[in-house]
């Protein structure tokens, strides 16, 4: 994709901007060629994907033949980034046509306390940053890095893994919590509990056997429970080999570091390292561990961290760090945060607010080990 043009406005240089607005029901489409007042607007309702990105291709087909462009225009298209997520990305940049995914929160906006908002002012309003951000204004939009269809599609061997965890929580939980009501809790710690229940073994307090509509309930949780189980335990065997091979060596060079075990290494290779940094500030901006001061007039606040980026690998980071400093005392980074919160004593918020530093630090670390090679200072291989 070509990102170092720019329309000027005049002579011989033509751009056509066109914007969507994706919604499940309509697509808002805006194009604008930089010579009229106003953009047209369109809106699409087709029912199958397909054919509502086919009517888009017609449509920047029509207005270049309506507006009498240049052959071999010049054709940009942007959209915010959301549950459509980068298909339509990928699908216009095979018809030749260059695309960016754009950040929803980077858009400048009104501040009055009132404002209108509509599709159809929010894809005017993407289309006139459009034309400016080619113009050279980069803070009218930030642009998503989009991932190869097999780096997004890896991610999933992850993120089921810990849905599947959190679903097996959840049915314990509810069976526990119905046992409570009979004052027979302790039944569930037993992991026979599904075949005692079966047998009607499981008694109240008062060894009165359960309610049959309660009875009946837990074992059809219990059903539920075995299978998710048994998902889980297929996805663990097969999680290992369907890692891709870039994504396994960087898993296999992060496992190698004390405090950094096989499935922190296998999110972290899949979901952060997929991509390339320039440098440390990207690394820090993309997790949304980085500080946002606001420092106006008089008034000086400290907003704490971005929290932009991938929640996942945030929240990933500051358990890994916690088991940095257990694991790793020696290093760099557990002897600057010792020393940060030395003092402080029971102060368990300066703690928190340390352990933050510590998980962009250590982001920051790992990348460089990733990229360069340079294991992180102080820090323990493990023995072979």
């Amino acid at each position: 994709m070509r990102t170092d043009q720019a329309y000027t406005g005049h002579g011989d240089v033509f751009v056509l901007a066109v914007s969507l607005e994706l919604a499940a029901a309509k697509w808002k489409v805006a194009l604008h060629d930089g010579r009229r007042e106003k953009p047209a607007v369109h809106t699409l309702t087709q029912p199958q994907a397909a054919a509502r990105l086919q009517a888009v291709l017609d449509l920047i087909e029509a207005h270049k033949e309506k507006w009498s462009l240049p052959v071999g225009v010049r054709t940009v298209v942007n959209y915010e980034a959301g549950q459509d997520a980068f298909w339509i990305c990928r699908a216009l940049q095979g018809h030749g046509i260059e695309c960016y995914v754009i950040d929803p929160a980077s858009t400048p906006v009104e501040r009055h306390r009132r404002r209108a908002k509509t599709d159809r002012l929010d894809v005017i309003k993407l289309v006139i940053n459009l034309r400016a951000w080619l113009r050279g204004e980069r803070d009218r939009m930030h642009v998503v890095h989009v991932p190869s269809p097999q780096d997004e599609a890896s991610r999933q061997l992850m993120r089921e893994r810990g849905q599947l965890q959190k679903e097996v929580l959840q049915h314990r939980d509810r069976m526990r919590k119905l046992l409570v009501t009979l004052g027979c809790w302790d039944a569930l710690d037993n992991r026979t509990f599904a075949k005692r229940l079966e047998r009607d073994e499981v008694r109240c307090h008062d060894g009165a056997p359960l309610p049959h509509e309660l009875r009946e309930r837990l074992m059809r949780e219990c059903e539920r429970l075995a299978l998710v189980e048994q998902q889980l335990a297929a996805l663990e065997k097969m999680r290992q080999s369907n890692v891709p091979a870039p994504a396994r060596q960087r898993r296999d060079a992060l496992a190698r570091l004390q405090g950094i075990g096989e499935v922190g290494a296998s999110r972290l290779a899949l979901e952060l390292f997929w991509r390339e940094f320039n440098n440390r500030r990207e690394v820090g901006a993309c997790i949304g561990l980085v500080p946002q001061p606001y420092d106006s007039g008089e008034s000086q606040v400290d907003q704490g961290i971005s929290k932009q980026g991938n929640r996942r690998v945030r929240a990933l980071l500051i358990e890994m760090a916690w088991t940095w400093l257990r694991y790793q005392p020696g290093s760099s980074l557990a002897k600057w945060f010792n020393h940060r919160t030395q003092g402080t004593g029971p102060n368990r918020r300066a703690r928190r607010i340390a352990i933050v530093a510590v998980a962009r630090r250590l982001a920051i670390a790992l990348w460089r080990y990733l990229k360069d090679g340079v294991i992180p200072d102080g820090a323990q291989l493990k023995s072979t």
